[in-house]
């Protein structure tokens, strides 16, 4: 029997896991049941090894099922999956590479599909031949009327061959382009960009195609909607058969923003893609699309995260880990809201509220800790930081769990260290694994590591 094993730069779901298993197995026709799954740690004696297993799930087909952290050297979506015996190395195909979005029309029309779909352009150069999947995990209710630019989107992520999940379709609705005039007259009918955008049209001649769309944004080539949109057009128009040039206008772009290491330059390059006016520097793509991840604070606080998440009572309201994905703020009834930008009144003064990486509710005890993860060698950072998370406890948790108490500490991950010294750090994982603990680390912290032993 092989294992199933699943690499993401995420912090694992039990909901999304369990979606992931059943298609595989829907698949490959295989037989599954599943009860009280639990995502365990798995640990040498008190060092963690880095590999947490799933259980509660019963297959005949399926030895085990091993979750890793990872980080992509690129654009890298959510989730590979394989099926085999042994730890995947960084040189084998995948079965499968997903992303995961909680994101719909209702909040952004760019962000639910474009911004994402550069990244099954860049995949495709890596395992052009795994399957490939957009898995909706709407944390909201999906908007009835899809976007003209949600069905442009999806429309061309399913002529390349990627397949939706999680989202209501109308098979009349979101179908594959038939050619690249389709292509064209579909984008040519949708509404125009406001007035002072630069709106991204395509245009056909005997020998070119020119795409317009502004990539200049915050001094450099960094405009990841447009990135997103212009990657997915120009990857969808070479599938349609079109083998002649392809050229990006309006761009907002000088010489010195095009940088060999630019994910869209990448892109450009292996799309055989021109920068109008400019001359697009060559670039080789990293020689691995993935490692396993030993050096992110994430490790750290996915680590905190999924143990805590065991107890009774305990669960999380908010995550962000290093960064990793857009997190929602869970409050009570069932209510989910996205974190403003700015902090309340001030998006004049550009005020950005400092964000913790992980917010953990303690029903029984009605409190809540707010988690900043750091590397060990930025400790002093992370001390720092958690002094500033007063902005998102005055708007936010004070309003919505006004009867709780509010605790803060740091999570350090890697180092050599085998104690804790400064007084704000609650939590260390060194780089072996090993987990230390402080006359100030949480009960609760305590009781979920006493769980997993």
């Amino acid at each position: 029997m092989k294992n199933l094993w699943i690499l993401t730069e995420e912090r694992p779901k039990k909901e999304v896991l369990k979606k992931i298993i059943e298609k595989f197995c829907l698949d490959n026709n295989f037989k599954v049941a599943f009860s009280n799954l639990s995502i365990k740690p798995l640990m040498q004696g008190e060092k963690f090894c880095f590999t947490y297993q799933l259980t509660g799930l019963e297959s005949k087909e399926i030895s085990n099922v091993y979750i890793k952290t990872v980080s992509g050297s690129g654009s890298f979506v959510d989730f590979l999956v394989f099926f085999q015996e042994k730890e995947p190395v960084e040189n084998e195909q995948p079965l499968y590479a997903i992303e995961e979005t909680k994101t719909d029309d209702s909040e952004s029309r760019n962000t639910g599909v474009y911004q994402r779909c550069s990244k099954f352009v860049y995949l495709n150069f890596f395992y052009p031949n795994c399957k490939k999947i957009m898995l909706y995990n709407l944390s909201i209710i999906q908007k009835e009327e899809p976007t003209q630019t949600n069905i442009f989107g999806t429309r061309m992520l399913l002529t390349l061959g990627v397949e939706i999940l999680g989202k209501k379709l109308d098979p009349e609705v979101f179908k594959k382009f038939d050619n690249l005039d389709d292509l064209i007259s579909f984008k040519k009918a949708m509404r125009k960009a406001p007035k002072g955008n630069v709106p991204i049209s395509i245009i056909k001649t005997l020998n070119s195609i020119s795409i317009s769309g502004r990539l200049f944004k915050s001094g450099g080539l960094s405009h990841d909607p447009n990135i997103g949109a212009l990657s997915l057009i120009s990857q969808t128009i070479r599938n349609l058969g079109w083998d002649k040039e392809i050229k990006i206008t309006l761009h907002g772009l000088s010489q010195k923003n095009l940088a060999s290491k630019n994910k869209f330059v990448k892109i450009a390059n292996k799309l055989g893609i021109k920068i109008d006016g400019l001359n697009l520097p060559p670039s080789d793509l990293s020689e691995k699309y993935w490692h396993y991840e030993k050096n992110s604070e994430k490790v750290g606080t996915i680590f905190v995260h999924l143990i805590l998440e065991e107890l009774k009572g305990i669960k999380s309201i908010y995550e962000n880990h290093a960064g990793c994905e857009r997190g929602y703020l869970y409050c009570p009834k069932g209510i989910c809201i996205a974190i403003h930008k700015y902090v309340e009144n001030q998006k004049k003064n550009g005020a950005i509220p400092k964000l913790p990486d992980l917010i953990i509710l303690n029903e029984p005890e009605a409190k809540l800790y707010e988690f900043e993860g750091k590397t060990s060698e930025n400790v002093s950072d992370g001390i720092a930081e958690i002094k500033l998370f007063g902005a998102i406890e005055k708007e936010y948790l004070k309003k919505y769990y006004p009867k709780y108490s509010v605790e803060r500490g740091v999570i350090l991950f890697g180092g050599e260290e085998k104690r804790i010294t400064e007084k704000e750090v609650i939590f260390l994982m060194n780089s072996d694994g090993e987990i230390i603990v402080s006359a100030k680390t949480p009960k609760v912290i305590l009781n979920a590591l006493k769980n997993i032993n």
